[in-house]
């Protein structure tokens, strides 16, 4: 199959959601054009610019030089040699690991599209396509990627001058990627949007529209069996019946579980990971809306000692949530160690402690009337987000590319973990601040960003946070290149945090986007129909 053809079946594959199904397939094609030198027009150039980045593998946007890469097979108990040329993941026996060539390349994909003057080429603009596509790639720059960035801005001011004139359905697409790109959507949502458009856009009796139609109603059902048991488990568990002010939201934890963890083969990932959601909701509420200073204090204290002799001095509301939390824990330790043979119960209680912690830092501040500075704000926020606690404990649940090299990674928590959490963060900020102060909760974000860069309204100010999460964005990109890379599936569970914030948030910054109740509706309870 020619270049154009593959990278655009790849693509369609992927965006339908059955990706899962073709892995081996799809790399064998990427690794033909894992050198970047495709040669080709704006379109497939900008499209295998992406999905090379977005597999794994290691390609540059041009005009510099960058070792080139890919998630590969290495033999590392077989070949001591190799080991020492593998950058991050390495176990005992056949792994995905990042593979970093010897040979140093200047790809400069995208300098053939810039004029004299160093700019992209005015006549691109009569290529809509290629121009959609150069459009979505560009969501994929890191910061030093000038020519990226670059490309952002062209494609969407022309994109946006366009779409008026655009036929209906190519003007459509335009339209849903000029609002959100296809790198940040959240990978089920999209699969489901895009069987609709591939069924309008392709033959009906295609047999990939009915694959991916049969793919998705069958991982529905998943997601209902898995949900049923986190259902059963939280009433079992009785937290919210004991604590009425705690937020009773297993369906809006499964979402994140399934935002985060995707693929059907982590449905015990999944739900171990809703039960510690469910519970962080109520923890949180605990030091937001009802506990006093002086009982916080005793409770960070309790999980400190993480022991349950430690509980006899909480309160009775405490001790229950407590106990919840310890138990949880233990059992997912206990799950792991069956299931990877890693004890790492030590790991899990670090992140619940250091999250605590930073709850009773934001205590402090509110009692004592302290605003915090943006950087400072952001540090804290991102333990109270949670992000620390739920990547690591993803990180030992799935279980690959964990190694003592990878372990030690996880302390100080990677740039990683951060960059995601602050995107978290600052998405929560946008959709629930406003409630939030209400009820007296300490300055957000957009007060900070209000505070530190004068700003009139706060409208300004909430586009301050958007500038902010785009230039997270690159940041995360980057680690997409990061020679000390953390293992693939770590990474992308990471991206995914970041998406899933979004589809989480956005209702509440911009009532236009779906909210949640609309998206747990439509994932687990809406068969796509024949």
């Amino acid at each position: 199959m020619e270049t154009t053809g593959a990278m655009k079946l790849i693509d369609t594959i992927q965006r339908l959601g059955i990706g899962y199904h073709f892995e081996e397939d799809i790399n064998v094609v990427l690794d033909r054009f894992s050198d970047g030198k495709f040669n080709e027009d704006l379109f497939t150039t900008s499209l295998g610019f992406r999905l090379l980045r977005h597999n794994g593998y290691q390609i540059s946007s041009g005009g510099e030089e960058t070792y080139l890469g890919r998630w590969g097979e290495a033999d590392l108990a077989e070949s001591p040699a190799a080991a020492r040329e593998v950058v991050g993941v390495r176990r005992d026996s056949m792994v995905k690991v990042r593979i970093m060539c010897h040979i140093s390349y200047s790809t400069d994909i995208f300098q053939k599209f810039l004029g004299n003057n160093g700019k992209f080429k005015e006549s691109l603009s009569k290529d809509t396509q290629g121009m959609l596509s150069l459009y979505e790639a560009s969501y994929l720059g890191a910061y030093g990627e000038d020519i990226l960035s670059h490309a952002m801005e062209f494609t969407d001011a022309r994109l946006k001058q366009s779409v008026p004139f655009m036929e209906p359905q190519l003007g459509r697409r335009v339209s849903q990627a000029l609002e959100l790109p296809r790198h940040l959507r959240m990978e089920r949502l999209e699969a489901s949007r895009f069987i609709a458009e591939f069924g309008r856009e392709c033959d009906q009796s295609s047999q990939l529209l009915e694959l991916a139609k049969m793919d998705y109603n069958k991982v529905q059902s998943l997601h209902q069996t898995e949900l049923a048991e986190i259902s059963r488990w939280w009433k079992q568990l009785g937290l919210v019946d004991k604590l009425s002010f705690g937020r009773d939201r297993p369906l809006e934890c499964y979402l994140w579980s399934v935002g985060l963890l995707p693929e059907p083969k982590y449905s015990d990932c999944r739900i171990e990971l809703a039960k510690t959601v469910a519970i962080l909701l109520v923890i949180d509420d605990i030091f937001d809306t009802y506990g006093s200073l002086d009982e916080l204090v005793l409770f960070t204290q309790a999980i400190r000692r993480w022991d349950l002799s430690a509980m006899e001095q909480l309160p009775q509301y405490m001790k229950i949530c407590y106990m919840a939390l310890f138990n949880t824990t233990n059992e997912i330790g206990y799950k792991v160690l069956k299931d990877h043979g890693w004890s790492v119960v030590p790991h899990l209680k670090r992140t619940w402690i250091d999250m605590i912690e930073a709850f009773l830092v934001e205590a402090n501040w509110f009692s004592n009337g302290y605003v915090p500075n943006l950087e400072e704000y952001l540090e804290n926020g991102v333990t109270t987000a949670g992000s620390y606690m739920a990547l690591v404990h993803l990180f030992f649940l799935i279980g690959k590319g964990v190694t003592k090299e990878t372990i030690g990674m996880m302390d100080p928590y990677p740039k990683l973990f951060s960059s995601s959490g602050r995107i978290l963060r600052l998405w929560d900020d946008l959709g629930t601040a406003t409630d939030e102060q209400e009820r007296g909760d300490v300055a957000s974000s957009i007060d900070c960003f209000r505070r530190e860069k004068n700003l009139s309204t706060e409208g300004e100010a909430r586009n301050h946070v958007k500038k902010h999460i785009r230039s997270l964005w690159k940041e995360l990109n980057g680690e997409l290149m990061a020679p000390e890379a953390l293992p693939l599936p770590l990474i992308k569970t990471s991206f995914n945090m970041s998406r899933t914030a979004q589809v989480i948030y956005q209702h509440g910054d911009d009532n236009t986007f779906p909210c949640v109740d609309d998206c747990v509706q439509s994932l687990f309870f809406t068969p796509i129909g024949f």
